[in-house]
């Protein structure tokens, strides 16, 4: 039986050398969604030995339309540390040379403000977030060529390199209601160095953020692994258009129109 602590080990050091390593699944008899969860708590263990702490998740591939292009076609999770974090303001920077074949991503953030679990109604889930942003991930992948299986990307942190974020939209409580439909309305143009690349909306998102959320919820509460979603824990809910190769020198930037009033970001990559 192959030892989830050793995986862990592997995708940390080939995190921090900014290397690449062989796919485990097509390597080791075994290797599927649950034992992945299993190496995904080894790596929070690892990782908060060293003095990171983790202060919310990833939920990735939530997008349907990119499913065929990397052959999985299931959302995922990872965790987000608070070395992984970082506030934004218009025209930062971001670093991602550090990863390995770091790819952009741009996603609706959600703050939630009390514990969820899987029996919450969508009502619910709304009314548990405090606040939105609209932010960049920064992607990564230890498997060259970005070939894998599901139970890869979970293994590998759930492809979490960095998360970017903008600013804070507090909700007020009359806010949070019909929050799903807003967030599935929203409309988000990416461009590179001034040249549209692609669009997409909240919807892409398993139908919406909320409802991406609501499904991490249902997802934790069969992960025999790791805990449920606490309040104070930051999501970012996946991408709403495909992601992109980002190499140093490079401009991004968003317009972000419907739902929330959510503000386009500008970043430089380094």
């Amino acid at each position: 039986m192959p030892d989830a602590g050793d995986f862990a080990a592997q995708v940390l050091a080939a995190l921090d050398g900014g290397r690449q390593v062989e796919r485990f699944s097509g390597r080791v008899d075994g290797f599927d969604n649950g034992f992945a969860y299993a190496v995904t708590a080894e790596l929070r263990r690892l990782r908060t030995a060293r003095g990171e702490k983790p202060i919310g998740r990833k939920i990735g591939f939530t997008n349907r339309n990119i499913w065929a292009e990397y052959a999985v076609f299931e959302p995922i999770w990872g965790d987000v540390y608070d070395t992984t974090f970082h506030e934004m303001a218009p025209g930062g920077v971001i670093r991602a040379s550090h990863l390995p074949e770091p790819r952009i991503e741009p996603e609706i953030v959600l703050g939630i403000g009390r514990d969820l679990s899987a029996g919450m109604s969508l009502e619910e889930i709304e009314a548990s977030v405090d606040w939105v942003a609209h932010g960049f991930e920064i992607v990564q992948s230890i498997f060259p060529g970005w070939r894998f299986a599901a139970s890869d990307c979970i293994a590998d942190g759930g492809l979490h390199g960095g998360l970017h974020i903008g600013p804070r939209h507090a909700l007020q409580p009359g806010q949070r209601s019909g929050l799903a439909a807003k967030l599935a309305a929203v409309e988000l143009e990416l461009s590179c160095d001034g040249a549209v690349m692609d669009t997409g909306t909240g919807s892409n998102v398993l139908d919406g953020p909320v409802q991406a959320l609501m499904h991490l919820a249902k997802v934790l509460d069969r992960d025999a692994h790791n805990p449920g979603l606490r309040a104070g824990e930051i999501i970012t809910t996946g991408t709403l258009t495909r992601a992109f190769p980002v190499v140093a020198g490079q401009a991004w930037s968003t317009r972000v129109t419907g739902g929330l009033p959510l503000a386009g970001l500008t970043a430089e990559i380094s």
